[in-house]
């Protein structure tokens, strides 16, 4: 048995080397939303080097409007912006050492979806401290992919709270389901306590004669 596992131990451990996913890429959640929706998008950046992320730079897919953002501490934001004040890129930069090996940050924020359905691209720049720069914008098959979120028909949403209005609404409709179902158990418990009592009464009369 020792020579055994012994002989597939380097096999099995490539197996799982080759079989686990690659996550050290720059990406942006959702990967779906609905057409004229204010949703919160989040891009996740990992350090796939020995050296420091110091920034990320993300450019606007063509449709989406940035509107707010969540401050992250030891990070600063700045936009740049096209004649018409539209912001294009938004960037983060660290306010000391940035991001170590093995470490990864999220960046989260608000933006307006195009009211045309299809896809945007969300091509993303990773300076790291020795002046490198990891351009990701190439397509799904590529070695440096960009996020694509798949833009949806759907309702527009006139608020910033987005599809959360319909969740809590939902959420109220279940609890009071359950609230429902909840106080009849009681009723249900008491009917079938009785029914069994009854029974007892009958088998002990019958018994008796």
């Amino acid at each position: 048995m020792k020579k055994i596992l012994t002989m597939f131990m380097p096999v099995l451990a490539a197996f799982i080397l080759f079989t686990i996913p690659v996550s050290a890429h720059v990406t942006v959640k959702p990967e779906s939303s609905s057409t004229g929706a204010w949703e919160t998008y989040t891009i996740k950046v990992p350090v796939e080097k020995d050296i420091p992320t110091t920034k990320v730079a993300l450019k606007m897919p063509e449709g989406v409007e940035f509107s707010m953002y969540e401050p992250v501490p030891g990070w600063t934001i700045a936009t740049e912006k096209d004649q018409d004040g539209k912001v294009t890129t938004v960037t983060w930069t660290a306010g000391g050492e940035g991001l170590k090996a093995g470490e990864f940050a999220q960046f989260s924020f608000i933006g307006k979806n195009s009211d045309q359905a299809g896809e945007a691209a969300w091509d993303a720049y990773q300076y790291y401290k020795d002046g490198s720069i990891v351009e990701w914008t190439g397509d799904k098959d590529s070695d440096l992919p960009h996020s694509i979120t798949t833009i949806v028909q759907g309702d527009a949403v006139d608020d910033h709270h987005g599809g959360d209005v319909e969740k809590e609404e939902s959420k109220k409709a279940t609890e009071a389901v359950e609230t429902e179902d909840t106080n009849k158990l009681p009723l249900t418990l008491a009917v079938i306590a009785l029914i069994l009592s009854l029974a007892a009464v009958i088998i002990t009369i019958i018994r008796k004669k």
